[in-house]
């Protein structure tokens, strides 16, 4: 205990009665001491002090959840994390922190490193980092109570069957995507006993023996319930904040805990979800890398819907390697989902493919001309990456009709959540809603701790009277407009791809189901991250990736958050 009070855990309480709910009414009356890694506080003062951010969505109302105890999460593994010592985990660092897939294999393969050293770094780290309320990052909501055996068990696995990389590698999932041993909430509470089985995409990482590590925050409901309120804020969980300036920058949402998380080294990746810029906003939030895949290439089953049409889950890693790695380890055919591709030669194999030989030259590359004259960063890598071999060709996008976009979501939702509940929710008397109706008057039974900005998004829901057949017109007419406001510059100029700026044209390729990479571009002069986005057609994932990596070998722009190096 003493160990790791020094070293992990920056609070550390020890009482003989009930605090905190750790302890039991029945138990309060024992003589048992109880160990509370955690305990709440007044968090007025940075409520105080974020009164007249000049982001109005940064005036928070809370940071710390108001239903959340930490020792809830923190407890269950205390006895194995307090094993590691300070000196372990800083012999450890060099080989884990900022390393790459292969390189952490490496490691293991040379036996400097096992999977279950590899964990305990992780969840020291997270202990670490999260149990400080100086430094936390509201970030991490669960952790896997079985992740200590499991590890043990694939270093017991001495088979000489080729294994995937993903082998052994610690993974953090969105709070939306379902794990038979977690719930599953979305950040909401009435979601909040929700039990599942796995996802499909969990199913897929679990056949290639990768290790579920926990889940982390998110924008509740998928940034999907209120307006104008801050990214990375639900009544679960409480506020995610952004490692490069907490209080200071946006997380970035819906797929905030996955950015700040994989930003801050927490686990090797995460998985987000986007619908629209979910993936895409916190990934250049925190400088990681981003991948919202096409749409139909990953499985949705599973995982809390916004929308049928519109919906992927794609990887977040610190690299572009460890995205191709992820992505590999999560494609695969799922008959349950209407859209589901078959595997083939386009769709698997995404990181065998990446050729340390084949650079930025001759690669053809269309920019918009208002980002050039408006961005300097965004002109100063066009610059660069012009005086590296790339062709340049500036243009402007056509004006096209996005008329209708959000009754897409209202409408999807209305539909696919029912499904969503009477399909993975298992338990109907710990779920008790069924319907958007039926979370609207849930919410609105205890509207300061459920719903504190509002719940205006799903009030909007209920009121869009929006017929199917309307339905069809809009999904139809604005899939076709999306891909216009890229193809006319991809065909006319044979573009490899479209590079934008964090999810600024995220709308445009969600409708157009279109693939987007977002990788580390650099900072701004206040240290805020600001990514490059590569843009292209349907199923060119591999060619993006491929792109994405000679990219990044010439313009290697992460840096570590200087708080949690």
């Amino acid at each position: 205990m003493e160990k790791i009070a020094k070293g992990v855990v920056r609070v550390i309480v020890v009482i003989g009665v009930m605090a905190l709910g750790v302890v039991s009414c029945k138990q309060e009356h024992k003589e048992k001491t109880t160990v509370v890694l955690w305990e709440p506080y007044n968090d007025s003062a940075e409520v105080a002090a974020n009164r007249s951010h000049e982001n109005r969505r940064m005036r928070y109302k809370l940071v710390q959840s108001k239903v959340l105890d930490k020792n809830d999460v923190f407890l269950p593994l205390y006895d194995e994390v307090s094993k590691m010592s300070e000196d372990e985990y800083n012999k450890l660092k060099p080989l884990i922190i900022e390393q790459d897939i292969p390189t952490i294999q490496e490691h293991i393969k040379a036996s400097r490193l096992s999977c279950e050293k590899l964990v305990r770094f992780y969840l020291y780290r997270i202990y670490k980092y999260e149990l400080d309320n100086a430094t936390t990052l509201n970030t991490i909501v669960a952790l896997n109570p079985n992740i200590i055996a499991e590890a043990k068990a694939l270093d017991a696995d001495t088979s000489s069957n080729t294994k995937h990389p993903i082998y052994g590698m610690p993974i953090l999932l969105k709070d939306n995507i379902g794990t038979e041993n977690m719930k599953t909430t979305a950040g909401a509470i009435a979601l909040q006993n929700n039990q599942t089985d796995d996802s499909f995409i969990v199913s897929r990482l679990k056949e290639h023996k990768a290790l579920i590590l926990g889940k982390v925050n998110l924008s509740e409901w998928a940034y999907f319930l209120c307006t104008g309120c801050p990214v990375g804020y639900s009544a679960v969980w409480g506020q995610t904040l952004n490692p490069y300036g907490r209080r200071i920058f946006e997380s970035g949402g819906s797929s905030s805990g996955s950015g700040t998380s994989v930003a801050a080294n927490y686990a090797v990746a995460a998985i987000g979800t986007e619908t629209s810029g979910s993936i895409l906003s916190p990934s250049s939030q925190n400088s990681v890398v981003g991948l919202k895949p096409t749409i139909g290439l990953l499985s949705r089953t599973g995982i809390v819907p916004i929308s049928s049409t519109l919906d992927t889950p794609g990887p977040m890693t610190k690299n572009v390697i460890d995205n191709a790695i992820l992505l590999d380890a999560l494609s695969g055919f799922d008959a349950e989902d209407g859209v589901s591709v078959q595997n083939d030669e386009k769709t698997i194999g995404y990181h065998t493919n990446l050729s340390l030989d084949d650079g930025i030259e001759g690669k053809r590359l269309g920019v918009f001309r208002a980002l050039v004259a408006g961005d300097s960063i965004y002109g100063a890598t066009i610059a660069r990456l012009k005086a590296q071999g790339a062709e340049i060709i500036e243009f402007d996008p056509p004006e096209v009709d996005m008329n209708g976009f959000l009754s897409i979501l209202n409408i999807d939702m209305k539909n696919d959540l029912p499904i969503y509940l009477s399909t993975h929710a298992q338990d109907k008397e710990a779920v008790t809603i069924t319907s958007i109706a039926d979370a609207v008057v849930f919410n609105n039974r205890d509207s300061l701790v459920r719903i504190p900005y509002g719940q205006a998004l799903f009030e909007g829901i209920l009121a869009d009277s929006t017929t199917a057949d309307g339905l069809v017109e809009i999904k139809e007419r604005l899939e076709k407009n999306g891909r216009n406001y890229f193809d006319q510059a991809i065909e006319k100029h044979n573009l490899d791809a479209i590079l934008s700026i964090n999810n600024y044209h995220a709308g445009f390729a969600a409708v157009a189901k279109y693939p987007a990479l977002t990788i580390p571009m650099g900072y701004k002069a206040s240290g805020e991250p600001i990514s490059l986005t590569f843009i292209s057609s349907q199923f060119r994932e591999r060619e993006l990736l491929q792109l994405g990596k000679a990219y990044e070998m010439e313009n290697k722009m992460r840096e570590i958050p200087e708080a949690y190096k």
